[in-house]
């Protein structure tokens, strides 16, 4: 099968409240960096064009954050509704693009890596498929790589999940990646962002 060629965007959704956290996550520090830039300079290093950040909650500080990062900020004025409007709001703006498919990672996965993005991206062009999921032990979740042609069905999708609806109607004809379940964590409550804190210093 030919390699399939064209631009992979990368939509980054770091839009949310952390209401479970008590202070908005996207700034704790793991190996002195913050969440947020920690995430999006690893989407950035996996060559993706664009890269797009959907922001929401305290859009300026996170901008601050990304200073020197080449993004393209994406305002979610419904941002208070939860993950999908973001997602929604990402796709919007890839669909303006020239990209032939989107990777969707969430801002507060801290153990997601360049090498995972380009590992998805590298699946879809040497396939046919219109999707390509991660898969932790059986659970599926971002990063996920959608093909332009399911851009439309993001766009429209509803409630919460970040495109899992999407996801269940075409996960027969999907490629998957597979990765640790650890990798699957992501920060939600103060006693998260102390166990990774805590297993990354034990990894030094």
């Amino acid at each position: 099968m030919p390699e399939r060629k064209g631009s992979i965007a990368g939509i980054v959704l770091a839009a949310g409240m952390s209401t479970r956290m008590g202070q908005n996550k996207l700034f704790m520090e793991l190996e002195g960096e913050t969440l947020v830039r920690r995430v999006v300079g690893r989407v950035w290093n996996a060559g993706v064009n664009p890269l797009v950040v959907v922001l929401g909650y305290e859009a300026e500080r996170v901008q601050g954050a990304l200073e020197g990062i080449p993004y393209f900020p994406v305002f979610n004025q419904e941002y208070e509704r939860g993950v999908n409007s973001s997602l929604r709001a990402g796709i919007h703006a890839v669909t303006d693009t020239p990209a032939h498919a989107a990777v969707v990672v969430l801002a507060d996965m801290p153990f997601v890596t360049t090498a995972m993005i380009v590992t998805l991206v590298e699946k879809y062009r040497h396939s046919a498929a219109p999707l390509v999921i991660s898969d932790y032990d059986g659970v599926n979740a971002p990063p996920m790589l959608y093909d332009r042609s399911l851009f439309p069905e993001l766009a429209a999708s509803e409630g919460q999940g970040c495109g899992k609806q999407v996801v269940k109607r075409h996960r027969h004809e999907a490629e998957s990646a597979s990765w640790s379940p650890e990798v699957l964590t992501d920060l939600d409550a103060p006693e998260d962002y102390e166990r990774v804190k805590a297993s990354m210093e034990g990894r030094r």
